[in-house]
């Protein structure tokens, strides 16, 4: 059990004498019944709550997927470009979610968020090699030579170890679908490069075993349920 103020709080409704604020002033319902007290006790799982008229559910850990639009950058203090987190509703950014790596500013796709350090890490992390699958559109015609060199490893200026695509397939004279292990800055753009190309544009459409919805118009975010979380962990046999 839990008080409203609390459980307000921890979903991202600011501070508690915010959450208080918005209790006493008759903007909270708990399944669908006005609360007025601050103080009322709940159980947490599985609450449905309104909070100005939006319906909310509780969670413990905030999963979600965004369909990244271009131009926008994956920073909570962007340069240049409006923030990702402008894409989402207040009370997930008080929360304090944060994405699983980065997108380019021009790159497309799949972006997941959450506020779960542990998820971070297990999709992060280097050694649990989670595949991402990029569609990559090319200036120049792609060869049968730098297929396979993508394929048997480019080296980095800045890394003798090659680094190799788990797959690589060629959707179109200047399209191809590339599937990687690793996160690091604008990977597919120097492999692309190191291979004798260059990369025109880059939409990411899946991350381990989970695919960008094509219900998901691009700006728009949705929570990952448990069906959703089971396909992310699929590749590792593992469960989130």
């Amino acid at each position: 059990m839990i008080e409203l103020e609390r459980l307000l709080r921890s979903q991202g409704f600011g501070s508690r004498a915010d959450c208080r604020a918005l209790i006493r002033s008759g903007s909270v319902s708990v399944a669908g019944q006005p609360c007025a007290d601050p103080f009322a006790r709940f159980e947490a799982e599985g609450l449905r709550f309104a909070v100005d008229g939006v319906a909310w559910l509780y969670r413990r850990f905030a999963y979600l997927a965004l369909h990244k639009p271009a131009g926008h950058e994956c920073s909570q203090r962007p340069l240049h470009h409006p923030s990702v987190y402008s894409l989402l509703p207040d009370p997930l950014i008080k929360r304090g979610v944060q994405a699983v790596g980065r997108l380019d500013e021009d790159t497309t796709g799949l972006l997941l968020l959450t506020d779960d350090g542990q998820f971070i890490h297990r999709l992060s992390s280097p050694k649990k090699a989670v595949p991402k699958v990029y569609e990559v559109t090319t200036r120049h015609v792609v060869d049968a030579s730098q297929m396979g060199a993508l394929l048997s490893g480019v080296v980095l200026h800045d890394d003798p170890e090659p680094v190799t695509a788990l797959d690589c397939t060629l959707l179109g004279e200047r399209c191809l679908r590339l599937t990687v292990t690793q996160g690091r800055y604008h990977l597919v753009k120097r492999m692309l490069a190191a291979a004798g190309n260059r990369v025109e544009a880059l939409h990411r459409t899946s991350i381990g075993g989970f695919s960008l919805p094509a219900s998901l118009e691009v700006g728009r975010w949705m929570w990952l349920e448990a069906a959703e979380l089971a396909l992310l962990a699929a590749d590792k046999g593992g469960s989130f």
